[in-house]
């Protein structure tokens, strides 16, 4: 794990939620995207080196509308910047880490992307990006 790649935060609302961060950092969104499989609409902003990415539900059976329920809005993940996420998901498994998807998927800005169950990380659910390459 080089750095963190980015902090995710559940949202009721994305709009309302632009708005609040947009004030918070002094500057839009640089880019929105939605992401069907997940069941999830994103938006991402950066402060200085530090990316934020906020996450709202498309459909009640989604993760972040689970996660919503259960707990409110507030921080669903850290994700961390790997060079090689299959090299990286095999040897956090042999530490003994449970891997959600042991095979890595497409997910939002241009990433692949697995996670660790938080049960074995302290309560934190932990995403593993990859930058796509052509």
């Amino acid at each position: 794990m080089r750095k963190i790649e980015h902090i995710g935060i559940a949202v009721k609302d994305l709009e309302i939620s632009n708005l609040l961060f947009e004030k918070l950092f002094g500057a839009p969104a640089y880019k929105q995207e939605e992401v069907a499989s997940e069941g999830v609409k994103t938006s991402f902003f950066m402060n200085g080196p530090n990316k934020i990415e906020l996450l709202e539900a498309t459909n009640a059976d989604s993760p972040i509308a689970k996660f919503i329920e259960k707990k409110g809005e507030g921080i669903h993940h850290i994700a961390f910047d790997v060079e090689d996420i299959v090299s990286e998901i095999a040897r956090l498994q042999s530490e003994g880490f449970v891997v959600l998807n042991e095979i890595p998927k497409k997910g939002a800005d241009n990433k692949l992307v697995a996670f660790l169950h938080p049960k074995g990380t302290n309560g934190v659910l932990i995403e593993l990006c990859q930058e796509i390459r052509d």
